[in-house]
């Protein structure tokens, strides 16, 4: 797994003294602009014991491997301060389980805002554990750091570099999650009923139907019902039980994917779970921002709404269009390329993206889509051609791929195999490239060939 290689720099050790902790931190992305030694938010959350068990959840998920899983996983999670909220996200090993908790209510002083990834590891998970309902909980947050200073004293950890799977994962789920719907909504003791009623097998997969106003269990897909795939990904749920004020469940709209996000609400807080459509398939590899990064307008008009992001708690598509002079589908647009470079998510509860700032660059989307960059390179090399209507030919070393235009219909073999539940190939792209700014036409559907087993390669 390849990693974006990050340098750290500290002014000196952070210390305890007379009861304040100093924190030596390095670098970050703030409003106030790149500063060696910010810091985002000091005081108290004022719901100590789910924010410990929230923050404790989240870090697991960054320490599990779902999919075959083994140990020696080390990752950290992420925070961002959005000014009157803190968010703390991770992935998992396997990159199929997103986890963010929404620390809604604070108490103190924002100082700056921005996002940082933290290291939650024994001795500050030990200390978490501990906290109790009436325990005092002072959060101190910069750009390299998380510090929790509880009864038993404080423990500072240290940031460590992010895996660039992380960040597609990112930009995926953001896009993913856009589509979904609320399918059920649940109050405390039938969410506890319901989740507490889930296979325990790990790999079991079930639907979540809505039946009234609980939830029950079916084997196979129903009207309005969520898939699990691998019951055992949501297990970080459970111990947020004893504060669950209610349970939401989401899926999306047109039942294209079996991919689901299931949401506690806690006192002051939320935690939001989304998982891949199966154990073995990691958000990294869905595609679902391939389209948007097609497009030619893209990377400038991330540039200029990259421009008018300000650590919003959400970002509003229709007043970013109004500041940009852009449609809204291309400002969209422009928070999928954003959402590449790690720039925004999207908050299903309030059905809208926010602003985080991760450590990378514009320069990096091309390598983390490797479909995209192939099919750039088939129409810089000449191998589209436009047949009129809706249909193009893609000359490859593995044949030629016919290709429909607007539904991403191919003969390649990857078409064949996922049917667009992974986003279009490297042929489709690539057709679409070469046909902007021509109007489609609409065109009757035609019967493709069945594809040679020649070229496998998306």
């Amino acid at each position: 797994m390849t990693q974006a290689v990050q340098a750290y720099s500290y002014a000196g050790h952070s210390t305890l003294t007379d009861g304040r902790l100093g924190l030596s931190t390095s670098g970050g992305t703030a409003l106030s602009g790149p500063q060696a030694h910010p810091r985002f938010f000091s005081g108290l959350l004022t719901h100590a014991a789910p924010a410990a068990a929230g923050l404790l959840a989240v870090a697991d998920v960054a320490l599990t491997r779902y999919h075959q899983p083994r140990p020696g996983w080390t990752r950290d999670p992420v925070v961002t301060c959005d000014g009157d909220r803190l968010r703390f996200e991770s992935f998992s090993a396997c990159g199929g389980v997103y986890a963010r908790l929404d620390v809604l209510e604070l108490d103190g002083d924002v100082l700056d805002r921005g996002t940082t990834n933290v290291d939650v590891n024994g001795p500050l998970r030990e200390s978490l554990a501990r906290v109790g309902g009436r325990d005092p909980l002072h959060l101190g947050v910069g750009p390299d750091e998380l510090t929790v200073t509880t009864l038993d004293g404080a423990v500072v950890e240290k940031k460590v570099p992010l895996p660039e799977r992380w960040l597609r994962g990112f930009a995926e789920v953001q896009v993913i999650a856009a589509g979904f719907d609320l399918r059920a909504e649940l109050a405390g003791p039938q969410a506890v009923r319901f989740l507490r009623s889930l296979p325990r097998g790990a790999r079991s997969t079930v639907w979540a139907v809505p039946s009234g106003r609980d939830l029950r269990l079916s084997s196979g897909p129903a009207r309005g019902g969520v898939c699990l795939s691998g019951t055992g990904r949501v297990a970080t749920l459970l111990p947020l039980l004893r504060f669950a004020k209610k349970l939401r469940v989401y899926g999306p709209a047109d039942g294209s994917s079996t991919a689901g996000a299931w949401e506690l609400e806690l006192p002051g807080m939320r935690y939001t779970l989304a998982v891949s459509p199966e154990p073995w398939r990691g958000f990294s590899g869905e595609g679902a921002v391939l389209s948007d990064l097609a497009t030619d307008e893209a990377a400038g008009d991330a540039d200029l709404v990259g421009m008018l992001l300000n650590f919003e708690p959400t970002v509003e598509l229709g007043l970013l269009a109004d500041r940009s002079g852009l449609p809204v589908e291309r400002v969209r647009a422009a928070l999928t390329q954003l959402g590449v470079a790690g720039r925004v998510g999207y908050d299903l509860h309030e059905a809208a993206h926010f602003h985080r700032e991760l450590p990378y660059d514009r320069d990096q989307v091309a390598q983390l889509n490797p479909r995209l960059t192939a099919a750039r390179r088939l129409v810089a090399s000449g191998a589209v051609r436009l047949m009129g209507g809706d249909t193009a030919e893609v000359t490859t070393d593995g044949g030629v791929r016919r290709v429909r235009i607007e539904s991403g219909e191919c003969t390649c073999t990857w078409w064949w195999d996922h049917r667009g539940s992974r986003g279009p190939c490297k042929h489709v792209l690539a057709a679409r490239i070469a046909a902007r700014p021509a109007t489609l036409p609409t065109t009757p559907p035609t019967t493709l060939p069945e594809p040679t087993p020649s070229e496998a390669t998306p």
